[in-house]
This record gives structure tokens, sequence and C-alpha cells, in this order.
């Protein structure tokens, strides 16, 4: 499976997505200006992945900042995660946030309620 990355821009996550590897990693600001533009490549290369996943798959989340377009998607994705879960699959998402950073905190912890699925908070001090 081709591996799949996107660099960071001024409003766009740097995205690396690589089964070989068994990297799955979303980092940075993610307000682009077109958020379906942007997540559709990404959950369409999880909807491939998961037809012959890794034993086991993290994905991290490292963001600092999220509009409300890009909360929609990333629901979306963790639908997609919430689905394979239930198949099955070993799964861990990770959330990352800053010390200081209680949005992005509290954003991980209404993705994890609103979709149903455990979703582990991990502070930073970066």
């Amino acid at each position: 499976m081709r591996r799949y990355e996107v660099l960071e821009k001024a409003d766009s996550p740097y995205v690396l997505l690589d089964k070989n590897k068994n990297i799955f990693l979303i980092q940075g600001k993610s307000f682009p200006e077109n958020v379906t533009e942007f997540y559709e490549p990404i959950i369409q290369w999880f909807e491939e992945y998961f037809k012959n996943p890794n034993e086991k798959t993290i994905i991290e989340f490292k963001l600092d900042y999220i509009n409300t377009a890009t909360s929609k998607s990333l629901i979306n994705l963790l639908l997609i995660f919430k689905r394979e879960l239930e198949k099955g699959k070993d799964i861990q998402i990770k959330w990352y946030y800053q010390v200081d950073d209680e949005d992005i905190k509290d954003s991980g912890l209404e993705f994890s309620e609103i979709v149903k699925i455990p979703i582990e908070i991990i502070e930073i001090n970066e």
C-alpha cells in the first residue's frame, strides 16, 4: 500500500500514513480552505488500509488548532475507526495536547463521547 504524506502548510497539518512503518500521524494546525478536499484522501486511504490492516494500528493526532469544519471531517474519520473497532480490529487512538491547551484537550474528549470510542488523551509539554 502506498504511503501518503502531506507537508504542513500555514492552514493544514502534516499527515503521514505509512502502513509499512506503522505510522499514522496528523499533526499541526487544521483550518484548510477546503476541508473536504483535504481530508477526503485521508478517509479514502484508511478505507483501503482497513481491507488489510496491520495487526495493531496506532493513530496519533497532534493538533494545535482545529476549526469546526475540520471537526466534522475528524468525526467522519473516527467513525471509520469505530466501525473497524467493532469488527475486532486492534486500533488505538492517541490525542495529544499541549499542557496549557484546554481547547484541544476538550476536543479530544468530545470526539470520544460523540463517536463513542476510546481515545487516549495525552498531555505534552513541548
